[in-house]
């Protein structure tokens, strides 16, 4: 099976909880995993499968371990058409920018021929005390399609 490449921005270990709980679903699933918290564009491979994770940091931001590979790629505009991804973000409903770092990452993406596979989650905070919990059911649904 596929390596499955997981990135996560975090500002207070949440995302990165999230990520590392999704990698060993995947783990069990007969994936191998790569777990990069706030990589550098050189350091993810160019093609293949890649499973992003970020919370929302101030007024829809990126986390500042992730803020520097938005840019990277903002600025470099690397071709990303052989890279398949998906896309889970963390915030609270309480913000009007609520879920604002994945959605911009996700675009971020897409402009740069990723192509997403299934739907984003966001998770609200909110609802979910223990955000791993909707990560799992997504994570098992989305690696189905794989």
């Amino acid at each position: 099976m596929s390596t499955i490449t997981l990135i996560s921005g975090s500002t207070m270990g949440s995302a990165e909880y999230v990520a590392e709980h999704m990698a060993e679903i995947l783990e069990d699933a007969g994936f191998s995993t790569e777990i990069l918290h706030g990589p550098s564009l050189d350091k993810l491979p160019q093609e293949g499968i890649w499973l992003v994770v970020t919370s929302t940091h101030g007024a829809g931001e990126l986390p500042e371990n992730i803020q520097p590979l938005a840019e990277e790629i903002s600025e470099q505009k690397p071709d990303l058409s052989k890279v398949t991804y998906g896309a889970v973000g963390l915030g609270s409903s309480e913000y009007d920018t609520f879920c604002g770092a994945i959605r911009s990452l996700d675009q971020l993406l897409m402009e740069n021929g990723a192509k997403r596979l299934g739907d984003r989650l966001e998770i609200d905070i909110q609802q979910h005390e223990i955000p791993e919990d909707p990560a799992e059911e997504w994570v098992k649904t989305w690696s189905i399609s794989l």
